[in-house]
């Protein structure tokens, strides 16, 4: 883990936001797309250093987004959290391919899109055997935000995981209209409302709508409620 992570933390309030702590550096990047309409990576918009310690609103109703202004307590925020605590590996299947292994964890997708190309990661596991084949797969493994999709190597099972220096990512998806997840990078520590962590993991995204099943992670319901930040 990055020696900068392990001061790093994020607390999951109960019924209330995200507390961070730690400097964690904050930035906004927005999912870019082909001319075809794919997700192919990402462009940074806005970077700040908020300070050692901020809230971070999770209701999705605070009018001072990305920061909590409390709208929660008047709102009457229910964010009981339902992910549970099994960790990847236990509640991921696997595809198997030529060399390669492809581990999915289904309910952490967050509909950024990035396995889609080349008629979906799923399917181009098994045809890894071609060099250019497997390259596109690590690609979209590796853009995937929530970390639902990893690649390993078939018999050590070690995971292709891409170098991301440790921060939180405000997601813009300016081809849906919507504001995306909170992308948490670089192994920073998620603890729940009753100071129980979370797997440490590279990439996950945390729920900003307030409207995820999967609290507190999303679960791409950003999309449905049509959630926006800037309103």
């Amino acid at each position: 883990m990055d020696e900068r992570a392990k001061r790093m933390r994020i607390r999951v309030g109960t019924d209330g936001p995200y507390a961070v702590t730690g400097n964690v550096p904050l930035i906004r990047m927005e999912i870019v797309v082909n001319d075809a309409g794919e997700s192919v990576g990402w462009r940074e918009v806005e970077r700040t250093e908020p300070g050692d310690r901020y809230l971070l609103c999770r209701c999705g109703k605070s009018a001072d987004k990305p920061f909590c202004d409390f709208t929660h307590a008047s709102e009457g925020f229910d964010g009981t959290e339902t992910a549970g605590h099994g960790s990847y590996v236990e509640q991921s299947v696997s595809i198997d391919g030529p060399g390669i292994m492809l581990r999915d964890v289904r309910n952490l997708c967050a509909e950024a899109r990035f396995c889609d190309r080349g008629g979906g990661l799923w399917n181009l596991v098994g045809q890894c055997a071609d060099p250019a084949t497997r390259a596109l797969a690590e690609e979209e493994a590796a853009l995937c935000p929530s970390g639902r999709y990893t690649l390993c190597d078939s018999g050590s099972g070690e995971a292709h995981e891409p170098e991301l220096d440790p921060a939180i990512v405000l997601i813009e998806d300016p081809q849906l209209g919507v504001s995306g997840p909170i992308f948490v990078r670089g192994g920073i520590e998620i603890v729940d409302a009753n100071g129980e962590p979370y797997e440490i993991r590279n990439r996950v995204t945390l729920c900003r709508c307030g409207e995820s099943k999967n609290k507190p992670f999303c679960d791409g319901s950003h999309i449905a409620a049509e959630f926006k930040s800037w309103e």
